[in-house]
């Protein structure tokens, strides 16, 4: 054994971090369509799926995505505001989302284990973030949430999982982070912490295994049923 992996077992992990859309709740279909709408309707070309790619980077970061692609440049504060206000309401107008299949299982076996969980997502949908503890009673401390609100760079960049390790008030190798889309996965391997990809919607796993993650499971479910094994390795 060497010696990072004996530092591993003899540290053993603390907490686990989860992204919210895609882990948590059933979101992400929810996401992209928001987003197919609201820039379709701009008259710029997207396709529906891409949008999963961008899961988990802020609102500002996507549409200086597609405002770079389209227009050669970055979007004005002003467009950044009106275009996610407008994403925010086709959001809000679609039919309520449902907890991911498995997360309940998940989380009864982090709060068995006396582990500490982390809410660490790019989303500033307050509907969802409301709903946390009406599905989740009592699992997210209000300090254990890190949102869009609460980093300046978003995901890839490492400050939301960085901000999620502070908050929990573990060290990097002590953790463990839950991810659904290769943004996310990169930005928790970049801060140093081991990551379990869920792949809960049509990315192909191939990316998420480019994007770093230490293992790739098909959906949170799987993570329930070896969430023991991954623990002890």
């Amino acid at each position: 054994m060497g010696k990072k992996d004996e530092k591993m077992r003899r540290v053993g992990v603390k907490a686990v971090l989860f992204d919210m859309d895609g882990v948590l709740f059933d979101s992400m279909k929810n996401h992209t369509l928001a987003w197919y709408r609201t820039i379709s309707g701009m008259g710029i070309a997207c396709e529906r799926d891409e949008f999963y790619l961008y899961e988990g980077a802020t609102g500002e970061w996507t549409i200086n995505l597609i405002f770079e692609r389209a227009y050669g440049r970055e979007a004005t504060k002003e467009e950044i505001e009106r275009i996610y206000a407008e994403k925010s309401r086709q959001f809000n107008e679609l039919p309520a989302v449902d907890v991911m299949p498995g997360a309940r299982e998940v989380l009864e076996k982090v709060r068995d284990k006396g582990l500490i969980p982390v809410v660490v997502t790019g989303s500033g949908q307050r509907s969802l973030l409301e709903r946390l503890e009406k599905e989740f009673p009592g699992m997210f401390a209000a300090e254990r949430v890190v949102t869009a609100f609460d980093v300046r760079h978003g995901k890839p960049h490492p400050e939301p999982y960085l901000k999620g390790l502070e908050k929990a008030g573990v060290r990097a190798e002590e953790a463990m982070v839950v991810e659904n889309a290769p943004l996310g996965v990169q930005a928790a391997v970049a801060a140093g912490v081991f990551t379990v990809a869920v792949n809960t919607g049509p990315i192909p796993e191939q990316k998420l295994k480019e994007a770093g993650a230490g293992l790739v499971l098909s959906g949170m479910p799987a993570l329930a049923d070896s969430f023991d094994d991954i623990l002890r390795k």
